[in-house]
């Protein structure tokens, strides 16, 4: 009985988020508050919900008010376990 399957990837999928960049006063840390729309149970109107992650950025690159994507990885802190993957919008300068 032979096997000759292929073998999976290990790499599971990783969540990517979007958000916007509302502090980078750490080092190599932003943190990005993501909103997102729930629909009420009961009522049916659209809520707002957000919820701010700590994601690392090697560079110290982004700054308030820019638009940016998350990506999961592994645990790099004891609050940290997202990295910043891309720029979507850079924030205006007003």
């Amino acid at each position: 009985m032979s096997e000759t399957q292929t073998p999976v990837a290990a790499t599971a999928l990783q969540r990517t988020l979007v958000g916007k960049v509302v502090s980078n006063k750490m080092n190599k840390t932003v943190t990005v508050l993501v909103e997102r729309k729930v629909q009420h149970p009961l009522y049916g109107k659209f809520i707002v919900r957000s919820k701010k992650y700590h994601a690392h950025d090697e560079a110290n690159q982004y700054n308030e008010g820019d638009l940016v994507e998350i990506q999961e990885t592994r645990p790099i802190s004891k609050t940290k376990a997202w990295a910043v993957t891309k720029l979507v919008e850079a924030g205006r300068v007003i």
